[in-house]
């Protein structure tokens, strides 16, 4: 059996296969190696029935997380995944060659994340590349759920005019000045609560507000995240994440603007990972 995953910071999907039929879905915590420890990661994997009844049968795993980015943290993850799964080949890769895999299945491309984060790589169909780093929430993650949330929750604070209505949902939700901060400064995973607010904004995004935030967010991502690339403007750049694909619109406008192509634009990645590893197997 074939286990395959992809982990963002708020939500890991995976997908169990027999060869091409599949056994199994779940959705469980997100794993980042930044924030998370080997024994959170065995823990969540054990209170979750399917993948723990399977454990033993389980032969080889491929997953792509967020915050994979060295051999380092690479082992964290699958330091967490072997306590559990004790006889599988375990394959920890970034997100951002998920990302590539998926959306790209096997062509030419660049491929971008946009969701709780965001990030960029320049895929030739085999490797990735990338032409300069993510800097995740505090310093970069431009156009992402959590640089959303991080605009609205300081306008809010700072009383700068903001949609009523977007105003009173939060004051409803019980949203002040010590909650936020005990959030940001005090508890974990203060990205994955940022980006929490994506679902509040959203329901304003026919704001002139929200509707220019979002514009400058992805104008912001696409100048530093695509432009980068000396041939941005010869390849199709395409996208997985939350963000992307429910402000495509939004996206493919400030694209245009640029020269940018936008090839594949998906939400979740899983399926196009399972898709791209059933015709690909990888050897080693």
């Amino acid at each position: 059996m074939i286990l395959i995953a992809d982990s963002g910071s708020t939500k890991c999907d995976w997908k169990l296969m027999d060869g091409i039929r599949e056994v199994g879905a779940i959705s469980t915590m997100g794993f980042n190696p930044f924030f998370h420890s080997e024994s959170i990661i065995s823990a969540t994997i054990k209170a979750q029935g399917m993948l723990y009844k399977y454990a033993e049968k389980v032969d080889e795993i491929y997953i792509y997380s967020a915050g994979c980015s060295s051999p380092e943290l690479n082992k964290v993850v699958e330091n967490g995944l072997r306590s559990v799964f004790r006889k599988a080949k375990i394959h920890v890769d970034h997100d951002v060659l998920g990302a590539a895999l998926a959306a790209c299945q096997g062509k030419e491309g660049i491929a971008c994340i946009l969701g709780t984060g965001s990030n960029s790589c320049y895929y030739n169909g085999e490797t990735i590349y990338e032409e300069i780093p993510s800097l995740a929430y505090i310093l970069g993650d431009e156009g992402s759920g959590s640089w959303y949330g991080k605009q609205v929750l300081r306008d809010y604070l700072y009383k700068e005019p903001i949609p009523e209505g977007l105003r009173q949902e939060l004051m409803d939700q019980g949203h002040d000045k010590t909650s936020i901060l005990e959030n940001i400064y005090m508890q974990p995973h203060a990205n994955v609560y940022l980006a929490s607010f994506m679902k509040t904004i959203s329901k304003f995004k026919d704001t002139e507000y929200v509707n220019s935030m979002i514009h400058d967010g992805m104008r912001a991502f696409l100048e530093r995240h695509v432009c980068c690339f000396k041939n941005h403007k010869e390849v199709p750049t395409n996208f997985v994440g939350s963000i992307a694909y429910y402000f495509q619109d939004i996206l493919k406008e400030e694209a245009e603007k640029l020269g940018i192509t936008i090839g594949n634009v998906i939400k979740k990645p899983i399926d196009g990972l399972v898709e791209y590893h059933l015709k690909h197997p990888v050897q080693g």
